[in-house]
């Protein structure tokens, strides 16, 4: 999978599964500077127009030098003044999404979708 299939499968996802709670999703967006001080574009912007709330995803395939991608890609995270998120990819990785759910969740309030409602507290 190239990096733009894997940032367009991403962007799907969301809009897919999120769509119908307003999130609204771009690819490609620019968005300030790096840390080294070059144009920055955001893989993934999520917006939720209604409250103004954005997070902004980098999408990384790490099938070669993990250890150069992953600490460069956080640090630039860190630089961004709107929350900011890393999901990655690549050849031993699960296809799991629940971290990603987690972090649209906690950045969009969405709670409801990652809380089960029988792990709720009940009065005996």
């Amino acid at each position: 999978m190239t990096g733009h299939q894997y940032r367009d499968l991403i962007a799907g996802y969301i809009h897919h599964n999120y769509a119908d709670l307003g999130l609204v999703v771009y690819r490609e967006v620019a968005l300030g500077k790096t840390v080294i001080g070059k144009d920055r574009q955001i893989d993934v912007f999520v917006i939720h127009p209604g409250d103004r709330k954005a997070l902004a995803i980098e999408c990384k395939d790490v099938q070669g030098s993990v250890d150069e991608k992953i600490p460069y890609a956080l640090q630039d995270l860190e630089a961004l003044w709107v929350p900011g998120c890393l999901v990655y990819a690549g050849k031993g990785w699960s296809r799991a999404t629940r971290e990603l759910d987690h972090v649209l969740a906690a950045t969009f309030g969405f709670w409801e979708l990652v809380l089960p409602p029988s792990k709720r507290y009940r009065r005996p």
